[in-house]
């Protein structure tokens, strides 16, 4: 007893032209290859639909890559510069205070 074989099927899906091929050996599968104006735009192994169909005519755009740049390294000094010296935070501004009022002094208590 062998698998029976289904039959290849046409039909249109808007403007484009499906035509259902069955897979080798298989008994349910097909093979959607979809054609706009006789010209072949791709297959699935799904059943397409229209927008499907639309974006296998019309892909969308697609940025090229960027390649890794080894070169560039934010945040890091280039090779060869001199090392940073720290440089100490300035200090605030003196401006007289109300009488009565001093500069908080810091301390190590937390």
């Amino acid at each position: 007893m062998s698998i029976p074989i289904l039959e290849r099927k046409r039909y249109m899906v808007g403007k484009y032209e499906i035509i259902a091929k069955p897979f080798p050996y298989s008994a349910h599968m097909f093979r959607y290859t979809v054609f706009v104006d006789g010209k072949r735009i791709g297959a699935m192994a799904s059943v397409p639909s229209e927008s499907d169909c639309l974006f296998m005519e019309k892909p969308p755009i697609v940025p090229p890559l960027v390649p890794y740049q080894a070169v560039y390294r934010p945040g890091r000094p280039k090779k060869g510069a001199p090392p940073r010296v720290a440089v100490d935070a300035p200090t605030p501004p003196r401006e007289e205070l109300p009488h009565g009022m001093a500069f908080p002094q810091a301390s190590d208590e937390r």
